[in-house]
Formats: structure tokens, C-alpha cells, sequence
């Protein structure tokens, strides 16, 4: 399945509606990167966005350089740095207490890609510095199924379909809604991963799986080795 999305308003290349990720509040993101990061530290968020987590971590007193491929997307981010490129291949002059990976880029099911994102986590966080990944557990994998969401009143996100289409190879379609009346769908396709297989693709980037942060283990803290 090649990503993909509908809806009003610009549409990033892997299907993100800009419109719709700026309807969104910060979750509990700022508070797992403040357990990892030093007060007034340095944060690199690799797949920024609209800066929907980027500007209540510069609140925090974070120094934070936003990167995102889709330039709809920097436009709304306010009050620090912003690079447009792909994660993949960015290289800038300089290293990071914490480097972010958010929203289970991880997971896609080019392992090319998985490899040179990780590499670019490693190549931009300082030696005693911390990866913040994002992540979709195999478990959670597991219990994808259509109409799974949730309703947040106004903001509504369903799961509309999934389906296995290879071994550990999943096509999903998501349905956000807002107001009643603005609809958006997007498609994309993701891995399960083990935490075995997880463990393997950062350690042949230098890279060693510390610990998992929340308790669903959405997210892991990675070490250089």
C-alpha cells in the first residue's frame, strides 16, 4: 500500500493532514522526554510535525531543532529551528542530548529505511545523550482491528480497516474526524516488530535498547554503545 490520505487542506507525502494534526494537543510526549533529557537540555525531534509536542517542549525550557519533511507542516511551528528534510538523510554539524523519534516511524516495512532512521539517531545523539523511539509493540499489532479508536468529543480517530496482507505485514486506513463535519482518512502500512528484532536494528546502528518508558511500551530510551 503506498501512503496516502484525504481530506481539506494540504496533505503531507506519507498521507498526514496538516490540518487535522493541528486539532491536536500535546499528549503525554513533553513529560517522556523530561524524563530523559537534562532541564534546558537539547532535543532533536526527527518528524516534527505541525510542533504539536515541539512547543510545549520549548515551554519547558527544552532547545529544540524541529525537522520534518513537509513544509505545510515547519510552517506552524513557532520559536526554535526548523529544517526541512527527510529523517533519513539528515546530517547536521552537531549532537543532541536527546534525540526524538516519534509517531512509530520505526515500524515501516522498508528495512532500509528503519536502518538509515536509526542510523540518523545515532549519528546526532551525544555519546551520554539518549533515542527517545516511538514504537508499535507486537502485542498492539495483535489487537488491531477495524473500529478501534477513540472519541475525544469534538476529534474523533477510528481505525476504518487493517488487514495482515504478508506475515507481520500490515495495511491499515485511519478515519479522523472533526466538528461532525471535516473528515480525513489515512493509509499506510506497517512491521510488527519484535522487541528481539527491535534490540537487533539498533544495535547494528550502535545503538543499545535500554528500557521501555510507559507502561504499554510505546516508548523505548536507546544508548549508545
Amino acid at each position: 500500500m503506498r501512503e496516502s490520505g484525504t481530506g481539506p487542506g494540504p496533505i503531507t507525502p506519507d498521507g498526514s493532514p496538516v490540518e487535522f494534526y493541528s486539532l491536536l494537543a500535546a499528549g503525554d510526549e513533553p513529560e517522556i522526554v523530561a524524563q530523559v533529557t537534562p532541564p534546558g537540555g537539547s532535543v532533536l525531534e526527527l518528524g516534527a510535525g505541525v510542533g504539536r509536542v515541539t512547543h510545549p517542549l520549548l515551554d519547558r525550557g527544552f532547545a529544540v531543532v524541529a525537522v520534518d519533511e513537509s513544509p505545510e507542516m515547519l510552517a506552524r511551528v513557532r520559536g526554535t529551528r526548523t529544517v526541512l528534510a527527510r529523517v533519513q538523510d539528515l546530517r547536521l554539524d552537531r549532537r543532541f542530548d536527546t534525540v526524538m523519534l516519534a509517531s512509530q516511524l520505526v515500524n515501516t516495512v522498508h528495512d532500509a529505511t528503519r536502518q538509515a532512521l536509526l542510523a540518523t539517531c545515532a549519528r546526532h545523539v551525544k555519546p551520554a545523550g539518549a533515542v527517545l523511539i516511538q514504537w508499535m509493540p507486537a502485542d498492539a499489532h495483535d489487537r488491531w482491528h477495524p473500529g478501534m479508536g477513540r472519541d475525544d468529543g469534538d476529534i474523533t480517530i477510528t481505525m476504518a480497516a487493517v488487514e495482515e496482507v504478508s506475515p507481520g505485514i500490515y495495511e491499515a486506513t485511519m478515519r479522523y474526524t472533526y466538528g461532525g463535519d471535516k473528515v480525513w482518512t489515512q493509509s499506510f502500512s506497517s512491521k510488527r516488530l519484535t522487541d528481539d528484532d527491535l534490540a537487533a536494528e539498533l544495535a547494528a546502528e550502535g545503538l543499545r535498547l535500554d528500557r521501555f518508558l510507559t507502561e504499554d511500551r510505546s516508548w523505548v530510551v536507546a544508548l549508545p554503545l
